[in-house]
């Protein structure tokens, strides 16, 4: 089942209203005793539904889950679709500069501290989750992937494992790898990273900064699944196909 309702994020877009999606297992109806760890995702309307979706092309996420009968909460928030870059802004956690974009400003941070001093509380306090680290986890692709890395690495002491596919490391790559150098993180943290073997032509050097911070990454500790997807694209189709690697990953060990 996956509910939906309209929010206002005040402190990005003041009273604009956009929409949480929220996935329930089918257990949640009838095992009342029952509490269940909450994923986090960004660009909500991409997740689970085609006709919301951006392209027509949602990740498919309501019909994985149903199929796998994973026990598991997706929480999931729609982008800023203002058209002065309002996505960029939200999903930046660097400003950041442009040859064709301009100048980015990045809202990252307040994004991410709307999603954890807002949005979980709200989620914790309607629902049965487990709340506490250990069950919370955060995911995302393209610049959502990069805010689902920064929340990892900036916010460990909320997320305990994250998913970043194709992630906009593009935007900030020597500020991201700082980041990293500079984090302190549990050991158990977990990191699934990808990126598609057709996405790395699309900005220069990204060949080499995503094997860069994928060392940092290790280096830092963090138990890192680090893929290249044979064929992968950058687009909700291609992130669907990678459902089974990144759920996989999340999920490992923390049973059913």
């Amino acid at each position: 089942m996956v509910k939906k309702w309209k929010i206002t994020i005040p402190e990005l877009t003041g009273i604009e209203q956009r929409n949480v999606y929220l996935y329930l297992p089918d257990s949640y109806e009838w095992d009342h005793e029952k509490r269940y760890p909450v994923l986090y995702m960004f660009d909500g309307h991409n997740v689970f539904f085609d006709q919301d979706a951006t392209y027509g092309k949602s990740w498919g996420m309501k019909e994985y889950l149903d199929s796998t009968q994973d026990q598991i909460i997706v929480a999931a928030v729609e982008c800023n679709h203002s058209p002065d870059h309002g996505r960029l802004r939200e999903y930046s956690p660097f400003s950041f500069q442009d040859p064709q974009l301009g100048r980015i400003t990045g809202l990252g941070k307040v994004t991410m501290d709307w999603m954890v001093h807002t949005l979980k509380p709200t989620i914790d306090q309607h629902y049965r989750t487990l709340p506490g680290r250990e069950h919370t986890w955060i995911a995302g692709s393209s610049m959502g992937g990069l805010m689902s890395l920064y929340g990892l690495i900036q916010y460990n002491f909320v997320y305990s494992r994250a998913a970043a596919l194709s992630p906009s490391l593009w935007t900030a790559a020597d500020k991201i790898q700082d980041m990293i150098t500079l984090a302190r993180v549990e050991k158990d943290t977990v990191l699934y990273m990808d990126y598609g073997q057709e996405e790395f032509c699309n900005h220069p050097g990204m060949q080499k900064d995503f094997g860069i911070i994928a060392a940092k990454l290790m280096d830092k500790g963090i138990l890192l699944t680090c893929r290249l997807v044979p064929g992968g694209t950058h687009c909700e189709a291609s992130w669907e196909r990678q459902l089974p690697f990144f759920m996989n990953t999340l999920l490992y060990e923390k049973g059913s």
